[in-house]
């Protein structure tokens, strides 16, 4: 199980006055705070296959960018470089404890944890991001420097990956050092450039986009409304120039689109869509049912997970997990909130216990979507 960080923060303050309004720094976020993986053990994550890694170098003024895995020879540069691995929290359970620190922003929410590794003067540029992001300093120093509110308009370097901001105005500067943290809302540029050599841990939070819940909501639209439903305007008023589509007309179309998107009452889109995972969880190696049936006292939840829920009338719960959802009993709540707040279950259970119940059927659908794993 991994370790649970306390985080030295007034959240209902943080909530009220900081969070998506104004960057925050937290000296001492965490008391005596050991960073729980070093820069080698990052580098040797970075060389695995399945692991997204990233080295960002900074050479005679131009930006470049190399994408992993890595071999040992590409850690040994001259100009001032930084090595990004991404989704650190699902190889290493110490690192996702990081995240769980940070559970009073709801976990659909949580995207990752990113962790960094510069080399003296190592940086990524000035930019921003579209999302929240904690920025905890793991070993050495990294000076930080915030800049000018930032969107889709700012103009950037011209790079085919790399989003870094032609123009930065410092507004802000802090230097970190272990274990302080410094939040930054969506939009805020910024800049963070080694002292020496450091590692920094980057807790980011997603948040869908507009587009994306409205073509969700569209989709589930299309799926609801009977072929047979027309248009109507029964109260329309006499025509005078031949060809006009009125004001009235449109807002009658408005009116009718109104109600059409009202009478949805699925709302199983947005849980499934905000509980995507970043690539398709591998497969069950047998059938669920047989796992169950053969008895274990622990259950796991995986650092790539997503999962999550919503009370449903009628006494049940809708789970959402790895961007798939089913409705179960309410009676699997305090499950569900013992795997979302502390990533395990304990459970008492006989080989002989077979009969098919709200907890088994929980379990199997957890397991058969790649959220979990048993002991």
């Amino acid at each position: 199980m991994s370790p649970r960080w306390q985080l030295n923060l007034d959240r209902a303050s943080f909530l009220e006055q900081y969070w998506q309004r104004r960057p925050l720094l937290v000296r001492g976020a965490i008391e005596g705070f050991v960073p729980p993986i070093d820069a080698n053990e990052l580098a040797g994550l970075a060389m695995e296959e399945e692991v997204e890694a990233r080295i960002i170098e900074q050479h005679n003024g131009r930006w470049q960018l190399e994408h992993g895995p890595f071999a040992d020879n590409a850690y040994q540069r001259s100009a001032p470089w930084t090595l990004l691995v991404q989704s650190v929290d699902h190889y290493i359970p110490d690192v996702e404890g990081l995240r769980r620190m940070v559970d009073f922003i709801p976990q659909w929410r949580a995207d990752d944890v990113m962790v960094s590794y510069a080399a003296d003067g190592g940086s990524v540029g000035p930019h921003y991001d579209n999302y929240d992001v904690f920025l905890l300093q793991g070993e050495g120093e990294r000076l930080w420097q915030l800049g000018q509110n930032c969107d889709e308009s700012s103009r950037l370097l011209p790079h085919d990956e790399l989003r870094i901001l032609e123009k930065f105005t410092v507004k802000q500067e802090f230097l970190l050092q272990c274990g302080d943290m410094l939040y930054v809302p969506p939009g805020l540029a910024h800049w963070g450039v080694a002292r020496g050599e450091c590692t920094t841990f980057s807790l980011g939070f997603r948040a869908p986009r507009i587009l994306d819940m409205v073509s969700r909501w569209a989709d589930q639209l299309v799926e609801s409304i009977e072929g047979a439903e027309f248009y109507q305007d029964p109260e329309r008023d006499t025509s005078i120039r031949p060809g006009e589509i009125s004001a009235k007309d449109v807002h009658q179309v408005r009116e009718t689109m109104r109600k059409a998107l009202e009478s949805v009452k699925d709302e199983h889109w947005f849980g499934e869509l905000v509980t995507e995972p970043r690539s398709e969880p591998p497969p069950l190696d047998g059938d669920a049912r047989a796992y169950w049936a053969s008895g274990f006292s622990q259950v796991e939840l995986l650092g790539a997970a997503r999962l999550a829920w919503q009370h449903q009338p009628n006494n049940a719960v809708q789970v959402y997990a790895n961007g798939v959802s089913r409705t179960f009993a309410a009676s699997v709540i305090p499950i569900l909130e013992q795997l979302c707040g502390n990533g395990s279950f304990r459970i008492e259970q006989s080989k002989n216990n077979k009969a098919p119940n709200d907890r088994s059927a929980l379990f199997e659908f957890l397991l058969e979507t790649g959220v979990i794993h048993v002991q």
